[in-house]
């Protein structure tokens, strides 16, 4: 691993093309140098070891000298809200990230990360990108940017861990929150006060009091980065039933590489979706039930069901904002009306 410097200077040494990318080796052939990428992702080095390292360490291992990408956690080669730009030039190969967290310049935006309660359960993810239409979008407008969207996947739901309890409505306001750009205009109405911060500063931040608490995870993450030894309750309530992240690459190095290459870490990818589901889901359960950090709160669901309802007109408001947002939301509409219609173990309200 190179520090951010080491890499600002690898990276300047290389022929800068007409776009501004760095250009990197042609694709390997045998006896040749293996294809080199780096790839950086959301999340920190904790979340790192279960949100995508085996998976690239199992990629590295069956690519067999033909390739390598070499890992890099939050912040470390640049910062996250610059990964897009960073890919986009050619700094950077891939990226694990949402669309919301690294600044995208696309239509589809705002919809990745926590947008408030397109989905129940982390199933619906998958789902809505494969069999209802969102994987086109997506690739659509990262094609006009430079960028290959590879995979979408669900990772854990948004729930607020905290210093103070929250019991209501009303314990939400003025408390100053670490969480994802989108859901934090939407929780603004109710008095939440957004921060942003970096991803390794966050644990400080609460223990000083910059920050009362943080939406940016379920009980898993906050168990497992840390955040549970410094906030002491857990809101069951949750502004979204899983995160909708994304591995992307720069569109000129995807296109070079041999199609196999290609076919490989795309499976890579889609094993770490598949290691999530079940991470996750069995984690979010786990600590609630065995868990000794948090103590767990709830808001009666007659009143949360005004935060479900402001979620609708959040939407529209959305959708109102360009055709590519109108259709997205149409999708988002359309499958949460299915599920309802199908009923239990679909949807149970």
């Amino acid at each position: 691993m190179t520090n951010r410097r080491d890499f600002l200077k690898k990276a300047g040494t290389g022929t800068v093309a007409a776009a501004g990318a760095v250009t990197l080796a042609a694709p390997a052939v045998h006896g040749q140098t293996p294809i080199k990428w780096r790839l950086q992702t959301y999340a920190g080095p904790a979340l790192a070891e279960h949100v995508i390292k085996p998976h690239i360490d199992a990629f590295n291992k069956a690519a067999n000298g033909e390739m390598e990408i070499e890992l890099y956690t939050a912040d470390q080669l640049v910062p996250t809200g610059e990964l897009f730009r960073a890919m986009q030039q050619g700094t950077i190969d891939a990226v694990q990230s949402d669309d919301d967290s690294m600044a995208s310049p696309t239509e589809v935006t705002v919809f990745g990360g926590y947008f408030p309660f397109a989905s129940r359960y982390s199933l619906d993810v998958p789902v809505l990108f494969n069999q209802y239409g969102l994987k086109e979008i997506w690739e659509e407008e990262y094609a006009k940017v430079g960028v290959k969207h590879i995979s979408a996947g669900a990772w854990d739901p948004c729930h607020f861990a905290t210093k103070d309890p929250i019991r209501s409505l009303e314990d939400l306001k003025g408390k100053r929150v670490f969480t994802f750009p989108t859901a934090g205009r939407f929780m603004a109405q109710f008095g939440v006060v957004p921060v942003t911060l970096p991803w390794e500063d966050i644990e400080v931040a609460v223990q000083t009091g910059e920050l009362d608490g943080i939406a940016w995870s379920g009980i898993t993450e906050d168990y497992t980065v840390g955040w549970a030894d410094v906030t002491n309750y857990f809101l069951t309530n949750n502004i979204s039933g899983a995160w909708a992240g994304s591995f992307f690459a720069n569109q000129e190095r995807w296109n070079e590489l041999p199609d196999h290459l290609k076919t490989m870490l795309q499976l890579a990818m889609d094993a770490s979706h598949y290691y999530r589901q079940w991470w996750y889901w069995g984690g979010e359960a786990n600590l609630r039930v065995n868990g000794t950090k948090m103590e767990l709160t709830s808001i009666p669901d007659e009143e949360w069901a005004k935060v479900e309802a402001a979620a609708m007109v959040f939407w529209d408001e959305i959708a109102a904002e360009s055709p590519t947002k109108a259709k997205v939301v149409e999708i988002f509409k359309k499958y949460n009306q299915d599920m309802q219609k199908a009923g239990r173990p679909y949807r149970y309200t």
